[in-house]
């Protein structure tokens, strides 16, 4: 049976700015463990510490850029692209440009804090 998600469950984020986590699916919306999805608003400027994911992360920008850092690139990720971060990779995303960014964030499995293991700050 279909199950309706009649609004996304409002999550704190990470980083040195308030960002919006906008939880469709996952553990905490819908208590669902093999996926999340989620919508994420952050400010211009905002970062979050590096991380060390258990879960494959897919990540599409529908507004402005975000850059997506690994231990041997960066990518400047800009509206209608996508990037992929395998499970086990040092990931750090942050916003510097203008205008912020707003993208959809899909976890395989879903999200977790017990599983993203962030960098000590």
């Amino acid at each position: 049976m279909p199950i309706l998600i009649s609004e996304p469950a409002v999550i704190e984020a990470a980083g040195n700015k308030p960002k919006v986590i906008q939880e469709f699916v996952g553990r905490v919306n819908s208590q669902t463990e093999s996926v999340s999805i989620a919508r994420m608003k952050s400010p211009s400027g905002w970062v979050e510490p590096g991380q060390t994911p258990e879960f494959d992360e897919y990540t599409v920008v529908l507004q402005g850029e975000l850059t997506v850092e690994s231990e041997g690139s960066v990518h400047q990720v800009s509206a209608g692209q996508a990037i992929i971060v395998r499970k086990g990779e040092w990931i750090r995303y942050s916003s510097p440009h203008p205008n912020g960014a707003e993208y959809l964030a899909v976890c395989l499995p879903a999200f977790s804090p017990e599983t993203v293991h962030r960098d000590d700050v």
